[in-house]
């Protein structure tokens, strides 16, 4: 199978690349920059330009792409950066791929569980409406982006991912050194649930979909969420260290900024991904436990 990527160098994206390879696929990467190989294609998605020709044939289409959510500070420029970066990239994708002789069969196009917003412990799932905030919306426009590739009848999935649990990236590995050092601990009081999913399943599930016959939204994540609170606890426990020392929401709001931090770190994310539950697939990390001691070796 043929598989074109945005995002490939991301870390959802370098995970999905590997094991692609692994399983006998060809990975190829759509790229910003000009290409160093037969297996890139470059684009541009400011520019609209994209050579439709070099994807008649691929097999599947895997849109990750995107400026990182808490990478900086969400000023207004940063906002409209996290917006373009998602939005063009998809429109520009779905359009092109629509529009081919030979369309691909599947477009897997990312989106996250920030559209939920804060609900407390209200569960959410696929069915659930759209919370009224900025990470919110930005999801509504990305998941509409993908709309010319539905209506061109390529069945495509949108990847409403929660939080990635890996050592090599994303939350997990800004947490771990404070909680090496035996200084981590829950978030406020640490009643906010984190839906969250192990780097293995995020990409497994991602294998899963390419060859399901699901189409929609899909929540990717695992079926047990955490509070904060038993988040900090069992990752203390894993690496043997005390985690009992809570994080004030003043302090990280001074380095990200308070909208950020709030809706990063101290939303409640209740989510169950009701659609892999119903289906065939079966989670290697289904709780927070067994997955981090996977994941860090212990």
């Amino acid at each position: 199978m043929d598989v074109a990527i945005t995002g490939s160098t991301g870390l959802i994206g370098k995970s999905l690349k590997q094991a692609l390879r692994e399983e006998g696929h060809r990975p190829i990467s759509l790229v910003r920059r000009p290409t160093r190989g037969e297996d890139e294609i470059q684009y541009d998605a400011t520019t609209g330009d994209l050579d439709a020709a070099s994807l008649e044939g691929v097999d599947a289409v895997v849109n990750l792409a995107g400026a990182g959510i808490g990478d900086s500070r969400w000023t207004d420029k940063y906002k409209k950066l996290l917006v373009d970066s998602r939005v063009e990239t998809t429109d520009l994708v779905a359009t092109t791929i629509a529009g081919l002789n030979d369309k691909p069969s599947v477009f897997l196009s990312g989106s996250a569980i920030g559209i939920y917003g804060d609900r407390g412990d209200q569960v959410q799932t696929e069915k659930s409406t759209p919370a009224e905030t900025f990470l919110a919306d930005l999801c509504v426009q990305w998941e509409a982006a993908a709309q010319p590739a539905i209506d061109a009848g390529i069945r495509t999935c949108l990847l409403r991912t929660g939080i990635v649990l890996s050592p090599r990236g994303g939350a997990l590995a800004k947490q771990l050194p404070l909680f090496k050092l035996g200084l981590g601990g829950k978030f406020g009081n640490g009643k906010q649930y984190q839906s969250w999913i192990s780097i293995e399943d995020e990409v497994r599930a991602i294998l899963y979909l390419l060859e399901s016959d699901i189409s929609g939204p899909v929540n990717l994540t695992a079926p047990n969420p955490v509070t904060s609170t038993e988040f900090a606890r069992t990752l203390g426990s894993v690496l043997r260290r005390p985690a009992i020392l809570p994080v004030p929401q003043f302090g990280p709001s001074m380095l990200l900024g308070k909208e950020l931090t709030q809706a990063l770190l101290f939303d409640s994310a209740r989510v169950e991904p009701t659609v892999l539950n119903a289906s065939d697939f079966e989670y290697a990390h289904p709780g927070l436990e067994v997955a981090l001691r996977g994941i860090l070796n212990r």
